[in-house]
């Protein structure tokens, strides 16, 4: 448990460190920052209230433990008013899995089954094809001078994988798309009132479309997994209504799911990729690297830097008091640059060991991390066997948050 210590540092000493995170060359490269606020300590006081968790291991020994609970609807009901946890998007996804603790998380994730092999047999064969068409688009687009790789290819691969999947008209793709992005910043580390109110409509608009997605599946069934959901629920909830908002909110997670963190790490893999000609040839000279090379993307720049989490008692972290239902932010981006886990931290080296945070970990590690992996080396291996070596046209822009990366754009050329 350890024993509380006074830190040679206070709110206020960190506030600058903190604010920088937000500005655009913080988000471009927040990792000199996280240098700093590792040298502080695992566990440093957060202006806004709460601590930041830098360390690896208690980053690790927090998500692994069942002592540590999501932010979840009761909790977010207790906060003060005018706070995010009080936005209506935040409130609605207070009821999807990402939000849940035992025991109703363990029967929400047991009625959303798991991509076992034969599911990811049948994705796979579909990601296949899907690369494959996309790369001949941005095969065409490559031809007159330099593309986006990121809008041709890293945005497009995720939602026609999962609405492919779910059985979505492709006509509402881009459409989800968008309502993804705006979507996120709920989830966000301080956003905005302006990000927030974009948020909320997003999911007024999300929660109207798969509401009425999952009243067409009920009246029309068919061979996909809503309808799937749907007979699940209604073996557990004898209320029509309450399992139809069942399966509802566990549509909606899965798709914000596999949308947002998604894109950005076939993007900012990419980015490994073409940032670097040595990088290229050595895993175009050996395609046997293509997984270490995922998990070291995973490692060196994951899609999500921040988890947070809720003291379920009064304890003693890293010589800082947490208060029972105090939040704690598992800065993970930091934690996977921890000298203390990784030799050598700030390079990028695709042989290292696998050690990383990106999949959170415990009862909470997540559901889609296969078709995550399935995705990215998917790609990987077919851009590398498909195209000459791209180069790096310049540094892509990052959208405005710290918790929930994303690349803007990737310009690419032919070398």
């Amino acid at each position: 448990m350890g024993v509380a210590t006074t830190p040679s540092y206070d709110r206020r000493a960190s506030a600058s460190l903190f604010s920088r995170l937000r500005t655009a060359g913080g988000q471009a490269d927040p990792f000199p920052i996280y240098a700093e606020l590792l040298a502080r300590g695992e566990v440093v006081p957060a202006p806004w209230g709460g601590s930041v968790v830098t360390g690896f291991a208690a980053c690790d020994q927090i998500l692994r433990s069942r002592e540590w609970l999501e932010p979840d609807r009761a909790w977010r009901a207790r906060q003060e008013s005018g706070t995010r946890w009080n936005a209506s998007s935040s409130r609605e996804m207070s009821n999807t899995l990402a939000a849940l603790n035992t025991p109703d998380h363990t029967k929400v994730r047991r009625a959303a089954g798991t991509f076992d092999r034969s599911t990811m047999e049948c994705i796979g064969r579909h990601v296949d094809r899907t690369t494959d068409r996309l790369l001949d688009t941005f095969t065409e687009r490559i031809r007159t001078g330099e593309a986006d790789f990121s809008a041709l290819v890293c945005e497009e691969l995720p939602v026609a994988t999962i609405g492919g999947w779910l059985g979505l008209p492709q006509a509402d793709w881009a459409r989800l798309r968008e309502l993804t992005h705006d979507q996120v910043f709920a989830q966000e580390l301080l956003p905005s009132a302006s990000q927030l109110a974009l948020s909320d409509a997003a999911t007024a608009e999300l929660r109207s479309y798969f509401t009425e997605l999952v009243r067409e599946r009920r009246e029309r069934p068919g061979d996909d997994p809503v309808t799937r959901w749907i007979r699940t629920w209604d073996g557990i909830e004898p209320d029509r209504d309450k399992a139809d908002e069942a399966v509802y909110f566990l549509v909606l997670f899965i798709l914000l799911a596999a949308l947002e963190t998604t894109s950005t790490l076939l993007s900012t893999t990419a980015l490994r990729l073409v940032e670097s000609p040595e990088r290229w040839d050595a895993v175009a000279d050996d395609p046997g690297l293509v997984s270490g090379f995922v998990e070291e993307s995973l490692r060196y720049d994951p899609p999500t830097h921040v988890i947070s989490r809720v003291a379920s008692r009064d304890r003693v972290l890293g010589g800082i008091e947490i208060h029972r239902d105090e939040m704690v932010h598992l800065l993970v981006g930091a934690a996977h640059r921890d000298p203390a886990r990784h030799d050598d931290a700030d390079r990028f080296d695709p042989r290292r060991a696998p050690g990383h945070l990106a999949f959170s970990g415990g009862i909470h590690y997540c559901l889609g991390a296969p078709l995550a992996r399935l995705e990215a080396t998917t790609l990987l291996h077919q851009l590398i066997r498909r195209l000459p070596r791209l180069t790096l046209v310049r540094p892509p822009s990052m959208a405005p948050r710290v918790a929930f990366r994303r690349l803007l754009n990737l310009d690419v050329a032919v070398a």
